[in-house]
């Protein structure tokens, strides 16, 4: 789990000084009021931070559709709009498990693909 959420901190452009997550850019950090203990980050256990992720993920692309998530109870498929094929489906436990590990597999796919 520890290295897939550092996986995702990555993907999301978050980064962990001194106990507190911080957003980055090329130019500052800009602190998040977030308090976690390194390396762990609560993707795989927090539906708030996972949300976020799959608002980054259908947010990606020039049109801003460019990916589209579908989750069942136990089912997740990421679709491919621009290309019309589903890039990841996934089946798990529960809708929570199921949806981390699609965004686990996704960002894998995204940064092949970049």
């Amino acid at each position: 789990m520890e290295e897939n959420n550092k996986l995702i901190a990555e993907f999301m452009d978050l980064s962990i000084k001194e106990g507190v997550c911080y957003y980055t850019d090329a130019d500052d950090m800009f602190p998040m009021g977030i308090e976690v203990e390194e390396p762990y980050i609560p993707y795989d256990d927090d539906w708030d931070w996972l949300y976020a992720v799959v608002d980054k993920i259908e947010m990606l692309g020039d049109n801003s559709d460019k990916y589209t998530i579908t989750m069942y109870y136990d089912e997740v498929v990421i679709f491919d709009n621009d290309e019309f094929y589903a890039v990841v489906n996934v089946k798990g436990f529960d809708r929570k498990e199921t949806l981390y590990k699609a965004v686990v597999e996704f960002i894998k796919f995204y940064n092949q693909n970049k």
